[in-house]
């Protein structure tokens, strides 16, 4: 197995784009992290290697961080503000590039066995949607057969890194707790009624009077506020996109129920009109996402 000795710290600027994965790329940060998902296991910050790969994974801002403790335990994880279903999906073919980057090619034509690194699977979720502290995900899930025992499976742990979830990560690994005091300040300033940018602000002024994060605003600097006023921008976009989609969605509903008028089935119209209206109104009412 040949893993790249040089890649003790993240210098894709893309994947720097998050501030989690920023954070996280400080082996000894990194250290504490696995520390805290296998208590008792004792971590230094020169047992971590990155694997991670640079715009592999769909959108940017959610970018996969990937490494190894002790060249032995492959670590997969993503940071999320919403779940995602596919997780066990993406993470397969995550695993898989991972491995073709650790692996030599040449060597997989070998009647020795090659070793490889124990794959673990996390995400850490943040996002503003209840969710219970920990859940697990399976790919298996996804199987159009469920009838018998899958020949592959791979299972997703994820964890709620909210400060209200109450994980025990949180007390057992420092730089999760203080990016997660983090995030609640400025979600905390924009139920207050400050914006986004204004929020983000504060809340680093907030936790560098506090003594939260020093080290990571001290070394990333301006950088630190651009990733989070890329990222919480995005989820507004992301917002609005939605709601388009679904305005979009009424207006091909109104033109179905013009196409059906026009071809005689009037009588089915009233009760579509009336699932199509009750679905709105409910939606408005419980304030779903849309």
């Amino acid at each position: 197995m040949d893993i790249d000795s040089t890649s003790k710290e993240i210098t894709n600027r893309e994947v720097k784009s998050s501030a989690f994965t920023a954070l996280f790329g400080d082996p000894k940060n990194a250290a504490a992290l696995y520390q805290a998902l296998e208590p008792g296991e004792e971590v230094r910050p020169e047992d971590i290697d990155y694997t991670t790969l640079s715009g592999v994974i769909f959108m940017a801002r959610k970018n996969d961080m990937a490494f190894t403790v002790r060249k032995k335990i492959l670590v997969i994880s993503e940071h999320q503000s919403t779940l995602n279903e596919n997780m066990p999906l993406r993470d397969a073919i995550y695993v898989g590039r991972t491995l073709e980057k650790l692996v030599e090619s040449r060597a997989l034509y070998k009647n020795k066995r090659i070793s490889i690194p124990v794959p673990e699977f996390y995400v850490f979720y943040n996002g503003a949607a209840s969710f219970a502290a920990e859940k697990e995900m399976r790919l298996s899930d996804a199987y159009l057969v469920k009838d018998r025992e899958p020949m592959l499976e791979l299972r997703v742990k994820v964890i709620n890194i909210n400060l209200s979830a109450g994980h025990p990560i949180l007390k057992q690994c420092q730089p999760i707790y203080e990016y997660s005091c983090f995030i609640q300040k400025i979600r905390d300033y924009i139920i207050t009624g400050k914006t986004r940018d204004d929020a983000v602000i504060q809340a680093i002024s907030d936790c560098e009077n506090e003594g939260i994060l020093i080290e990571f605003f001290r070394e990333h600097g301006t950088e630190a506020s651009n990733m989070l006023f890329t990222e919480f921008n995005m989820e507004d976009a992301l917002e609005v996109r939605g709601e388009e989609k679904f305005e979009e969605g009424m207006d091909v509903m109104l033109a179905v129920v013009s196409g059906m008028a026009a071809d005689g089935r009037a009588a089915e119209i009233p009760r579509l009109k009336e699932d199509a209206a009750f679905l709105k109104e409910m939606m408005e009412k419980y304030k779903i996402n849309r």
